[in-house]
């Protein structure tokens, strides 16, 4: 299943960021980023995904765009589902949910 937040617009040019969300028993919901490296969150209940989703997101972008260094293009769901690093992951997943950078500055330099 594919969620996506409903207060942003998809006007954009970009893909939104694609985030695979897991969840193993006794334990908070994981959330991994396959078109940002080294960006994850978790949350305790499943109504705290897209709230630390994004922020985790914006975090790694903000600090990305600090140090200079190149954010990478995104990609649609066909694509990561294709990719042997991750389709394991997007079948295995609770959830995916997709999230546009929150902050206009961030969205128009990914």
């Amino acid at each position: 299943m594919i969620a996506r937040q409903t207060n942003i617009s998809y006007n954009s040019p970009m893909n939104p960021y694609l985030v695979i969300v897991h969840k193993d028993p006794n334990s908070a919901y994981g959330m991994s980023f396959p078109d940002a490296p080294g960006c994850f969150s978790a949350a305790d209940e499943m109504n705290d995904l897209f709230a630390n989703a994004q922020e985790a997101l914006d975090g790694w972008l903000e600090v990305m765009l600090e140090d200079g260094l190149s954010v990478p293009k995104t990609r649609d769901y066909e694509e990561i589902k294709a990719d042997p690093e991750w389709a394991d992951s997007v079948a295995s997943a609770e959830v995916v949910i997709a999230l546009l950078p929150s902050h206009e500055k961030i969205r128009s330099a990914a």
